[in-house]
Protein backbone atom coordinates (compact mmCIF):
# COMPACT_ATOMS: atom_id res chain seq x y z
CA UNK A 1 0.00 0.00 0.00
CA UNK A 2 1.23 4.04 -1.22
CA UNK A 3 1.50 6.19 1.66
CA UNK A 4 -1.38 8.78 3.31
CA UNK A 5 -1.09 11.84 4.07
CA UNK A 6 -3.34 14.00 5.75
CA UNK A 7 -5.33 15.64 2.93
CA UNK A 8 -5.62 19.94 4.24
CA UNK A 9 -4.68 20.62 0.44
CA UNK A 10 -8.23 21.04 -1.48
CA UNK A 11 -10.45 20.12 1.37
CA UNK A 12 -13.77 22.03 0.46
CA UNK A 13 -16.20 22.89 3.02
CA UNK A 14 -18.16 25.24 0.91
CA UNK A 15 -21.55 23.56 0.81
CA UNK A 16 -21.53 22.08 4.21
CA UNK A 17 -23.54 22.50 6.72
CA UNK A 18 -21.27 21.88 10.21
CA UNK A 19 -22.41 22.27 13.81
CA UNK A 20 -20.10 22.68 17.03
CA UNK A 21 -21.08 21.60 20.44
CA UNK A 22 -18.70 23.25 22.60
CA UNK A 23 -18.16 22.12 26.56
CA UNK A 24 -18.47 25.74 28.62
CA UNK A 25 -16.39 23.75 31.40
CA UNK A 26 -12.49 24.50 30.85
CA UNK A 27 -13.75 27.38 28.97
CA UNK A 28 -10.27 28.97 28.62
CA UNK A 29 -9.30 25.78 26.63
CA UNK A 30 -12.85 24.55 25.23
CA UNK A 31 -12.91 28.33 23.84
CA UNK A 32 -9.37 27.97 22.04
CA UNK A 33 -10.89 24.62 20.91
CA UNK A 34 -13.68 26.42 19.48
CA UNK A 35 -11.22 29.56 17.89
CA UNK A 36 -9.41 26.99 15.89
CA UNK A 37 -11.94 24.79 14.56
CA UNK A 38 -14.22 28.19 13.06
CA UNK A 39 -10.73 29.39 11.83
CA UNK A 40 -10.38 26.26 9.78
CA UNK A 41 -13.64 25.72 8.74
CA UNK A 42 -13.72 29.50 7.14
CA UNK A 43 -10.40 28.84 5.59
CA UNK A 44 -11.94 25.76 3.98
CA UNK A 45 -15.21 28.00 2.48
CA UNK A 46 -17.35 27.20 5.04
CA UNK A 47 -20.22 30.00 4.91
CA UNK A 48 -21.12 32.11 8.39
CA UNK A 49 -24.34 31.05 7.59
CA UNK A 50 -23.90 27.33 7.39
CA UNK A 51 -22.48 26.93 10.62
CA UNK A 52 -24.35 26.32 13.90
CA UNK A 53 -23.05 27.04 17.28
CA UNK A 54 -24.40 25.21 20.72
CA UNK A 55 -22.71 25.49 24.29
CA UNK A 56 -23.37 22.51 26.57
CA UNK A 57 -22.39 23.11 30.57
CA UNK A 58 -19.83 19.75 30.59
CA UNK A 59 -18.45 17.30 28.52
CA UNK A 60 -20.87 14.75 29.25
CA UNK A 61 -23.28 16.56 27.57
CA UNK A 62 -21.75 16.39 24.74
CA UNK A 63 -22.90 13.02 22.78
CA UNK A 64 -27.29 13.82 23.42
CA UNK A 65 -26.73 17.27 21.69
CA UNK A 66 -24.84 16.27 19.16
CA UNK A 67 -26.94 13.51 18.27
CA UNK A 68 -30.12 15.80 18.41
CA UNK A 69 -28.40 17.79 15.77
CA UNK A 70 -27.20 15.16 13.61
CA UNK A 71 -30.50 13.05 13.66
CA UNK A 72 -32.49 16.37 13.04
CA UNK A 73 -30.72 16.89 9.78
CA UNK A 74 -29.25 20.23 11.02
CA UNK A 75 -25.82 19.48 9.94
CA UNK A 76 -23.59 17.25 7.84
CA UNK A 77 -20.85 17.10 10.58
CA UNK A 78 -20.88 18.05 14.03
CA UNK A 79 -17.84 18.55 15.62
CA UNK A 80 -17.77 17.82 20.17
CA UNK A 81 -15.33 20.07 21.55
CA UNK A 82 -14.11 19.73 25.16
CA UNK A 83 -11.58 19.42 27.91
CA UNK A 84 -11.38 17.09 30.32
CA UNK A 85 -8.39 17.18 33.11
CA UNK A 86 -7.66 14.20 35.53
CA UNK A 87 -7.92 14.96 38.71
CA UNK A 88 -7.38 13.17 42.06
CA UNK A 89 -10.91 10.77 41.67
CA UNK A 90 -11.89 8.49 39.52
CA UNK A 91 -14.12 11.06 37.78
CA UNK A 92 -11.93 11.67 34.99
CA UNK A 93 -12.61 8.23 34.24
CA UNK A 94 -16.32 8.34 33.87
CA UNK A 95 -16.90 11.56 31.75
CA UNK A 96 -13.96 11.04 29.77
CA UNK A 97 -15.00 7.59 28.59
CA UNK A 98 -18.61 8.02 28.67
CA UNK A 99 -18.48 11.13 26.36
CA UNK A 100 -16.10 9.57 23.98
CA UNK A 101 -18.65 6.13 24.18
CA UNK A 102 -21.89 8.61 23.78
CA UNK A 103 -20.22 10.08 20.71
CA UNK A 104 -19.44 7.48 18.94
CA UNK A 105 -22.94 6.35 19.19
CA UNK A 106 -24.51 8.90 18.29
CA UNK A 107 -22.51 9.20 14.95
CA UNK A 108 -23.38 5.35 14.86
CA UNK A 109 -27.26 5.57 15.03
CA UNK A 110 -27.40 8.82 12.60
CA UNK A 111 -25.00 8.28 10.20
CA UNK A 112 -23.62 11.33 10.33
CA UNK A 113 -19.86 11.94 11.47
CA UNK A 114 -19.63 12.98 14.96
CA UNK A 115 -16.20 14.14 15.48
CA UNK A 116 -14.45 13.52 19.06
CA UNK A 117 -12.89 16.75 19.62
CA UNK A 118 -12.38 16.17 23.37
CA UNK A 119 -9.03 16.85 25.20
CA UNK A 120 -8.18 14.05 28.02
CA UNK A 121 -5.51 14.89 29.35
CA UNK A 122 -3.63 14.65 32.80
CA UNK A 123 -2.23 18.24 33.42
CA UNK A 124 -3.52 22.09 32.10
CA UNK A 125 -0.60 22.23 30.56
CA UNK A 126 -1.04 19.59 27.93
CA UNK A 127 -4.16 20.94 27.39
CA UNK A 128 -2.98 24.38 26.29
CA UNK A 129 -0.41 22.59 24.54
CA UNK A 130 -2.97 21.18 21.97
CA UNK A 131 -4.69 24.71 21.41
CA UNK A 132 -2.02 26.30 19.10
CA UNK A 133 1.11 24.71 21.31
CA UNK A 134 3.78 22.04 20.66
CA UNK A 135 1.27 19.44 19.69
CA UNK A 136 -0.52 21.41 17.17
CA UNK A 137 -4.48 22.41 17.38
CA UNK A 138 -6.78 19.79 18.46
CA UNK A 139 -9.91 22.23 17.20
CA UNK A 140 -8.32 22.73 13.91
CA UNK A 141 -7.72 19.02 13.61
CA UNK A 142 -11.22 18.10 14.17
CA UNK A 143 -12.77 20.38 11.60
CA UNK A 144 -10.24 19.22 9.34
CA UNK A 145 -11.94 15.71 10.11
CA UNK A 146 -15.55 17.04 9.73
CA UNK A 147 -14.87 18.17 6.19
CA UNK A 148 -12.63 15.83 5.13
CA UNK A 149 -15.95 12.86 6.43
CA UNK A 150 -18.71 14.95 5.43
CA UNK A 151 -17.47 14.95 2.01
CA UNK A 152 -16.37 11.62 2.14
CA UNK A 153 -19.87 10.03 3.23
CA UNK A 154 -21.36 12.19 0.76
CA UNK A 155 -19.31 10.11 -2.05
CA UNK A 156 -20.15 7.42 -0.38
CA UNK A 157 -24.34 7.77 -0.59
CA UNK A 158 -24.18 9.57 -4.07
CA UNK A 159 -25.19 13.18 -2.24
CA UNK A 160 -21.89 14.18 -3.34
CA UNK A 161 -18.98 13.74 -5.16
CA UNK A 162 -16.28 16.08 -3.70
CA UNK A 163 -12.67 15.27 -3.55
Amino acid sequence: MGEYSFPTEGLDASGLRVAIVVSRFNEDITGALLDGARRALTDHGLAADALTLVSVPGAYELPLTAKQLAGHGAADAVICLGAVVRGDTPHFDYVAGEAARGIMQASLDTGIPIIFGVLTVDTRQQAVERVGGSEGHKGEEAAITAIEMANLLGRLSGRGHRA
